[in-house]
């Protein structure tokens, strides 16, 4: 007979793979809270230094500069997350606005959307070319930098486009304030609030995040990576759509060399001083909201405390490069 007294009980069934807890640590709070620090203590020195900048409109300025510097640093934002960079989203941006100033009057309220999608399709144009073709981002973009300022150039015969009616379609994003700040730059931070989520909480944004922290694995493990790609760049290109609407709706024109035409620097800026890694696969759009108010804080903070304008540049440079070492991940593999 056996014996089954002394029998051992049999092992439980496994559960799967342990549960990875997360660990707070000084590191990980400083890569979620550094941006917003940041620009708090920027913002207060600032308001030390002149009590009338915060007593005034600099705030509503601050938000008024950062509003399309936002959205084309959240345009580059989703193209580092894949790995790649977007050096046209910024022309993409002024070729919608001046797209939006001759098609206002002509169409109204379908303008902007149209102005949106055409950008998107060159966004998802770029993202065809790198993904299909290899070619670097890097040189496809710069080309697609001198295309689309061509186009510009034509579109706009070498002049600044005014918008001649139905401007009330768009200018009201600019006029109206919510809690004191423009409405625009609300729609600016919902978008940035969506595309966190997206991120964050949708299968589409984790794959995305996957082919940024490691795209040769993701292939592996049955990702699609050249559609999400095409994706990616798309999003950029609708994100630069909004940043043109942004800029008709503060100017009410645009041009070639008028406002937004030096948009990438400071976008890239805003995007790496908001803790988005170059090599990829890290993206916090919430605190690029906090990147680009910094970005934008500096010139106006240091023309507000009396550095003279030739200056300006030289602090803009010495800061940019501060903030960057402070606020910057600088590994694969932390998680947002």
């Amino acid at each position: 007979m056996t014996d089954t007294v002394n029998a051992a009980p049999p092992a439980p069934a496994s559960t799967g793979t342990p549960v990875r807890r997360r660990t707070v640590t000084p590191t990980r709070v400083w890569q979620l809270a550094g941006p917003f620090a940041v620009f708090a203590i920027l913002f207060a020195v600032v308001a030390i230094l002149t009590p009338g900048f915060v007593g005034g409109n600099g705030l509503v300025v601050v938000a008024q500069t950062a509003t399309a510097t936002l959205l084309v640093a959240l345009a580059q934002a989703i193209v580092l997350h894949v790995g790649s960079i977007d050096l046209s989203n910024a022309a993409m941006a002024l070729f919608s606005a001046i797209l939006l100033a001759k098609m206002l009057g002509p169409i109204g309220p379908v303008a902007p959307i149209l102005a949106i999608l055409i950008v998107g399709l060159v966004g998802a144009v770029n993202g065809w070319l790198v993904a299909y073709t290899q070619v670097p981002s890097f040189a496809l973009t710069l080309g697609m930098l001198g295309i689309l300022q061509a186009a510009s150039l034509v579109v706009s015969d070498s002049t600044t486009v005014y918008v001649e009616g139905n401007g009330e379609t768009v200018t009201a994003l600019y006029e109206n304030a919510v809690a004191g700040l423009p409405m625009m730059f609300w729609v600016a931070v919902l978008l940035a609030v969506l595309l966190w989520a997206l991120l964050r909480f949708t299968v589409v944004g984790q794959s995305l995040t996957a082919i940024g922290l490691n795209e040769s694995g993701a292939l592996f493990a049955g990702i699609r990576t050249r559609p999400l790609k095409v994706a990616a760049f798309a999003i950029s290109g609708v994100l630069a759509g909004f940043a043109g609407m942004m800029i008709i709706a503060q100017s009410g024109s645009a041009s070639s060399t008028g406002l937004g035409s030096d948009l990438l620097l400071p976008a890239i800026a805003s995007a790496i001083v908001g803790g988005t890694a170059i090599t990829g696969g890290i993206t916090n759009p919430i605190n690029v909201v906090f990147g680009a108010l910094t970005v934008s804080l500096i010139p106006i903070g240091a023309a507000a405390i009396g550095i003279p304008p030739e200056a300006q540049s030289l602090v803009y440079g010495l800061v940019i490069i501060v903030v960057v070492a402070l606020t910057t991940t600088r590994g694969r593999g932390v998680v947002k």
